[in-house]
């Protein structure tokens, strides 16, 4: 059995709760975060200590169309509230399938999730060039009316029509932090971050203010790994390794890469897609760099194999 002592940050992406167009519903997504979760329990029946951040951009989405849709009757959701509209319905999915499934297997532990702020910085580039798409398309006049109206960017879109987009800043720190570690002290799972945290930013009194941002949520877990000093950082994601050149004939998969070997193939800008494996490769490189030993990329069916050295990829700082 595994160390009880250790700990492992577990960052799931979308794919764990919605796998496709045809599977969005609530109920499509609380058995999707259900296959997750069972694979999270027997790790945890294994003895780690495990802290979870999730993904929460459909969600998001979801309710900013609702809101859209709803407009004429009720008041609009700001985005900083959806994300913590999400972190609520979001744990709970993961947090009663954990404890359903800890009683299938014997296990006595308790799960709770943590409505987390995560604070980013007012001066971070990222605000200065909104790059983040949210919420629908809409027509151009549209567009306008909410820029002059509400301040809103926004861009056309390939074609497509016109969007908002939001600034993507980097997370600074987990507001939550000690209650996360006073949980986790006491064997408590918590489920944490997710979305990447309700970003949020200091005044000059150091009182917090929720902002229209959107926090990588690789990122986040990353930063909540690093804080946590935890044992490994795995990423869960739609892929039970890391290729190099992705989807064309030469693809190669990859089972182990130090640092610098990350760090190198990330540089290089042709391996990992911007939206999808590079923020990935980053948020391990982030840990490693920052005092982590061990990182694993893998899909939700593989995590206790990766953890056993079995599949996934594993980055080393050596």
């Amino acid at each position: 059995m595994t160390n009880p002592q250790k700990t492992a940050v577990i960052a799931i992406g979308g794919n764990s709760l919605i796998k496709d167009k045809q599977h969005r519903t609530v109920q499509d997504q609380y058995q999707a975060a259900s296959k997750t979760a069972r694979h999270i329990a027997t790790m945890i029946q294994q003895g780690w200590n495990v802290a979870i951040g999730h993904g929460n951009g459909p969600q998001v989405g979801f309710i900013l169309r609702r809101s859209e849709l709803a407009a004429h009757e009720l008041h609009e959701v700001p985005l900083d509230v959806c994300g913590a509209d999400t972190q609520g319905a979001i744990g709970y999915a993961l947090q009663q399938s954990l404890y359903n499934h800890f009683l299938d297997m014997g296990i006595d532990k308790n799960v709770v999730t943590v409505v987390t702020q995560v604070e980013v910085d007012t001066g971070d580039p990222a605000f200065q060039n909104p790059s983040k798409p949210i919420g629908s398309f809409m027509e151009e006049d549209q567009a306008m009316n909410r820029r002059d109206k509400d301040d809103w960017n926004v861009v056309e879109d390939a074609g497509r029509g016109w969007r908002r987009v939001v600034a993507s800043p980097l997370p600074t720190r987990i507001v939550e932090e000690v209650a996360v570690k006073q949980l986790m002290a006491a064997g408590i799972i918590v489920i944490t971050v997710g979305g990447g945290g309700i970003p949020v930013v200091a005044d000059a009194d150091g009182k917090l203010h929720g902002v229209a941002a959107v926090i990588d949520k690789d990122f986040a877990s990353s930063l909540l790994a690093t804080r946590l000093q935890a044992d490994v950082f795995i990423i869960s994601t739609a892929v039970e390794k890391v290729a190099l050149h992705f989807g064309q004939p030469n693809q190669q998969w990859l089972d182990h890469l130090t640092l610098a070997e990350a760090k190198a193939y990330l540089a290089e800008g042709t391996h990992f897609a911007k939206g999808s494996m590079a923020p990935k490769i980053q948020a391990v490189i982030n840990f490693l760099e920052a005092g982590g030993e061990k990182a694993i990329i893998t899909d939700p069916s593989n995590i206790t194999r990766a953890l056993a050295g079995e599949t996934g990829t594993v980055i080393t700082r050596e």
